[in-house]
């Protein structure tokens, strides 16, 4: 890990480097309608500048893909993680049917540039977005590769290893680490993903009766584990003597000085300040990251 980035983006702004992300456009006079019809937040009414994040459902509730959504004037730029790119392209253009939508995989013209860190958005430009990777105050930047020098002037690069510590730091899910295709939206606890109101789309029945029942069973946390010994995605989280949920991520925080992760537990251990053991390191269930 590059220590001193990884001490930018946690004191002052550092740069990332996102390219590899999924950056997905869609035009036509039908592009909200279809993104509105696919996905778990209000895009009918965003304007242009504006944006959320979603997860797109299959039939059954389960989370295909995150992505933020952001319009513009002439399109929708979907920004999504490298594990969902082609799939989640595929899914949505399945969709198109008699619709005037028109879709295209931008990932490779577009460089994903983030500046994030204390002092990111006092670097404001209009042509960027506030979105974070790490948890840290963001800007995100979708310009063409010759672009990225002038974006990134003299600050420090953080790699892909420390920006990961300062997500978990932060307790920030990511797809394809934390949420899975294994997983139902109100499990990951990222409710500012979902909107109760907007009507019908692809999963909002289930989305609905969990809302409704209260049918969910274990819940995404992060934790902080009294260790310095990093355990592996999969181990077991335990409580009173009986296993209660499983990491999905884990990182060493040099700041902290022990180790950082998330896990999925049961719902009756998901508050904050509840004592877990993992490995036989007392672990204390902090909260997630909330935007």
């Amino acid at each position: 890990m590059n220590s001193s980035g990884y001490e930018a983006l946690r004191e002052r702004a550092a740069w990332l480097d996102l390219s590899g992300r999924g950056v997905i456009l869609a035009t036509g006079e039908d592009r909200a309608r279809l993104l509105h019809a696919l996905c778990t937040n209000d895009i009918e009414h965003l304007k242009p500048g504006e944006s959320c994040y979603a997860f797109f459902l299959n039939a059954q509730g389960r989370i295909l893909a995150d992505a933020n959504i952001l319009c513009r004037a002439e399109d929708f730029l979907i920004d999504t993680e490298p594990e969902t790119r082609v799939s989640l392209y595929q899914h949505i253009d399945k969709y198109i049917i008699a619709d005037d939508v028109t879709l295209e995989d931008a990932s490779d013209r577009l460089a994903v540039i983030a500046i994030e860190g204390p002092e990111a958005l006092t670097m404001s430009n209009a042509s960027a977005s506030r979105l974070t990777f790490t948890g840290e105050p963001g800007l995100r930047f979708f310009v063409p590769p010759e672009q990225k020098a002038e974006l990134i002037g003299q600050l420090e690069n953080a790699d892909a290893e420390a920006a990961r510590v300062v997500r978990l730091e932060h307790a920030k899910p990511r797809y394809g680490e934390d949420i899975t295709a294994a997983h139902l939206a109100q499990e990951t606890q990222q409710m500012h993903a979902l909107h109760f109101s907007k009507g019908c789309y692809l999963g909002q029945e289930v989305v609905e009766r969990v809302r409704s029942r209260g049918l969910v069973h274990r819940l995404l946390v992060g934790l902080h584990i009294n260790t310095q010994n990093i355990p592996d995605p999969g181990t077991p989280v335990a409580a009173n003597g009986n296993e209660i949920g499983k990491l999905t991520s884990a990182a060493l925080s040099p700041a902290l000085g022990i180790c950082v992760a998330m896990a999925y537990v049961r719902r009756e251990h998901a508050d904050p300040g509840t004592k877990l053991l993992v490995n036989g390191s007392v672990a204390d269930v902090r909260p997630l990251f909330v935007p």
